[in-house]
């Protein structure tokens, strides 16, 4: 191993963990609240929780009944329990990894699988994701104003950049020249053993997406985020804590974006850091902020960690060592 390479290793350590070292930071300006935060979560109420838990089948059913609408625009027919397999078991591998990069695997289970080429099935996976990107957009758009005051400083700094990147770096892909660019970059960074010309399939089958089938994945994208939301406000009311629906798709939403910065593993720690920062402002305590971010990474992600190992355990992507990538 190169120099090189050793230290490009320990810049993605770092970045990997810098979540959860910001967690520990959080806890430690409130430690006079400690009590409060494990007060806040021992005296949480069961019902709402379970609830809460149980609406994760109906989010996980909308991606996958998303994803199927981007694969039925390629005519690539993948049956509904392997694509949820497929989704569980690369979820349980995004989870682990800052900026959720595991999605990419679903390329290699559609390739296996159906025969689908790298380049197309990864195209369906970037896609998936734009939709969340664009609504979650719309989202924040309406957070920033409400909970601004919350994003000071560095804080805001990369929130901004956050929203600046999420919201223009994916146009770029659309943009003849640019677009072969950037794909060639991303597309080789993220795929090994890059067949030449499948980046130019990638940008084909991505651009395909744009069209009728995006009224379809939209829709289907805000009701994944809306359930989201109200498992957010069952989880405020199991600690007790009373914020409108609207305070907690807006509080949720900014959350999401910053934690899709590749710095850590689901997000942890920056979510809880913004918490802490915005429940003053709907009369809450940053103590409370803490425990709803730790119930939020709990219910949302933690959770799945189970289904999607079970999933890859049960099914592993099988991907041919030197096998090139088109």
């Amino acid at each position: 191993m190169t120099r090189r390479d050793t230290r490009q290793r320990i810049v993605r350590l770092v970045l990997r963990f810098l979540g959860p070292v910001l967690l520990v930071v959080v806890l430690l300006s409130h430690t006079r609240e400690w009590g409060a935060v494990g007060g806040t979560l021992v005296t949480a109420s069961l019902t709402p929780l379970l609830v809460a838990l149980a609406l994760n089948a109906v989010v996980t059913s909308l991606k996958v009944a998303r994803w199927q609408v981007l694969l039925r625009r390629r005519e690539i027919h993948y049956a509904w329990g392997r694509a949820l397999g497929a989704v569980l078991a690369s979820g349980f591998v995004a989870l682990m990894t800052p900026g959720r990069v595991g999605d990419a695997l679903r390329a290699h289970y559609l390739r296996h699988e159906v025969g689908t080429p790298y380049a197309a099935g990864f195209a369906s996976v970037v896609m998936d994701r734009f939709c969340d990107l664009y609504v979650l957009l719309g989202f924040v758009a309406l957070g920033v104003v409400r909970f601004g005051p919350a994003l000071v400083g560095r804080l805001a700094l990369v929130a901004w950049g956050a929203v600046a990147l999420t919201l223009l770096g994916p146009l770029l892909l659309f943009i003849p020249g640019i677009a072969e660019r950037l794909a060639s970059i991303v597309y080789r960074r993220l795929l090994k053993n890059v067949d030449p010309e499948g980046f130019a399939t990638f940008l084909d089958a991505l651009r395909s997406y744009v069209g009728r089938s995006l009224g379809v994945t939209i829709p289907l994208t805000v009701a994944a985020f809306a359930t989201n939301f109200a498992q957010g406000w069952l989880m405020a009311r199991a600690i007790h804590v009373d914020l409108s629906i609207q305070d907690v798709a807006y509080l949720m939403a900014i959350a999401s974006l910053l934690a899709l910065l590749p710095i850590s593993p689901s997000g942890v720690g920056v979510r809880e850091l913004f918490f802490s920062a915005a429940f003053p402002l709907v009369g809450h305590s940053p103590a409370e902020g803490v425990s709803f971010g730790l119930l939020v990474s709990f219910v949302l992600y933690l959770s799945m960690l189970l289904p999607g190992f079970v999933a890859w355990q049960l099914d592993p992507p099988h991907v041919p060592a030197r096998e090139p990538i088109s």
